[in-house]
């Protein structure tokens, strides 16, 4: 290894963006990704950046947070934003993506750039060369390296549980019971869905509550610590009857054109690819077992026929504590030259993980470019993100997406000029994209 270039471990979502971004300033990249020569749990190809939960980075809606990130990576010239909308699919004010289309650009563009060199096998110890190094392994991080991080962070391995969703085939779902909407009318018919009656909700319930599970392993402990966005809907309901239909049931603003009414409960069913040929349960990410899993989801009004090409399943996600390991600029306090980004770093969501990516790759090549980083300003959601994790106070340390409480609150003046929630929030989103932009400049950073 020498002390020109950066070394990425790890070729998820932020570990390719972190290497297009050195290898964009100018930087020599060696990025390590050890699939195919050694799978993991929830992958199913041997492409990077490829997503296994959902295909949403969610919302696109003008002064959300979600937007604002996804803005912010735009101007910074994110190669896995611009693929994303490459390859988008339909999905109302969400940008969700075809996860085959989106994962294979990447993997082309990576390889065909001169500068990064892609290196198929496992790392099992971390470099120790002087030269910077970005640890982006992700949720599934292996053993031996899991092993080696702990070694060199001194603290025990945190972890929660994270779940993914079923894919249903398209051409088994029955179109005479389903009809197209979106919630509160945002995104036209986007969505398939799957109306509810009192009396289906509730057997519907009685049998979830009912289901086979699939058990902790040992190691894993009794109680799970699931990331409270993400719960598996057999743990939602053990919260109440209620729980699913106040969530990923709720009807609110889905008419269905049979009755002319709200359903009692509904299940959305969101575009999986851009051939149209599967969908995805929208927020049914579930640890029943498979057997029992598609007798429940054939419960489903419109799925009585449904055959899945991926069914619901839990596992587990490997995290450092952040706040006690790092820096604003995803370094470690002991060992500037070691960075972490994505999901071990401790933020949850897709765009989340090719932001703390981009950051890391970027600060990377500060390093090797003999500058001091530059944080990304607070008043960001880069910002506030990175500030979170290197900042967090609350114990113990839970992952986070990006919201309006992680921004700074707006001066007094601004809150009380600005009455309703709507215009303080814009007011936040151009402040921080103003400080976001400046940032750029500041590091002669261009799109």
């Amino acid at each position: 290894m020498t002390v020109n270039q950066v070394t990425i471990i790890g070729g998820g979502l932020a570990g390719s963006e972190a290497a297009w971004q050195a290898a964009k300033q100018s930087v020599d990249v060696v990025l390590y990704e050890m699939r195919p020569a050694r799978p993991t749990p929830a992958h199913q190809t041997s492409n990077l950046a490829e997503i296994v939960c959902s295909n949403s980075f969610k919302s696109d809606e003008v002064n959300t947070t979600p937007y604002m990130l996804k803005e912010e990576l735009r101007r910074a010239g994110s190669l896995l934003l611009e693929i994303a909308h490459e390859t988008r699919v339909p999905a109302g004010a969400a940008l969700a993506i075809d996860r085959e289309k989106f994962s294979a650009a990447v993997t082309d563009r990576l390889a065909a750039h001169p500068r990064i060199r892609i290196v198929r096998e496992e790392v099992t110890e971390i470099p120790n060369g002087g030269a910077p190094v970005i640890i982006a392994t992700g949720p599934l991080t292996s053993d031996a390296l899991t092993q080696a991080v702990m070694k060199l962070t001194g603290n025990t391995q945190l972890y929660f549980f994270d779940a993914i969703a079923p894919v249903v085939e398209a051409d088994s779902i029955n179109y005479d019971t389903v009809f197209r909407a979106a919630r509160y009318g945002k995104g036209g018919d986007d969505y398939l869905n799957c109306p509810f009656t009192r009396d289906q909700y509730e057997a519907f319930i009685d049998a979830l509550l009912a289901a086979e599970k699939v058990p902790h392993k040992t190691f894993e402990g009794d109680a799970a610590c699931y990331f409270e966005s993400c719960l598996p809907i057999d743990v939602a309901v053990t919260r109440g009857r209620e729980t699913l239909r106040f969530g990923p049931m709720k009807p609110v603003g889905l008419v269905d054109p049979k009755t002319g009414r709200e359903p009692h409960a509904a299940v959305q069913l969101r575009q999986e690819n851009l051939m149209a040929d599967s969908y995805n349960l929208v927020g049914f990410q579930n640890s029943v077992k498979w057997g029992p899993q598609k007798e429940l989801l054939r419960m489903i009004p419109g799925l009585e026929q449904a055959e899945f090409i991926k069914l619901g399943q839990v596992h587990r996600n490997t995290y450092i504590n952040a706040p006690a390991l790092l820096l604003n600029t995803m370094q470690m306090k002991d060992h500037p030259e070691i960075f972490f980004a994505g999901q071990i770093s401790g933020v949850e969501g897709y765009v989340e993980s090719i932001a703390t990516g981009l950051v890391a790759g970027l600060h990377a090549t500060e390093l090797v470019k003999k500058r001091t980083p530059v944080p990304v300003p607070r008043e960001s959601a880069i910002g506030s993100l990175t500030h979170y994790v290197a900042n967090c106070e609350v114990r113990p340390y839970q992952p986070a997406n990006i919201t309006f409480a992680l921004l700074p609150p707006l001066e007094e003046g601004d809150r009380r000029r600005l009455k309703r929630k709507s215009d303080r929030r814009a007011k936040q989103v151009e402040i921080g994209l103003a400080a976001f932009d400046r940032w750029l400049r500041e590091l002669k950073i261009e799109n």
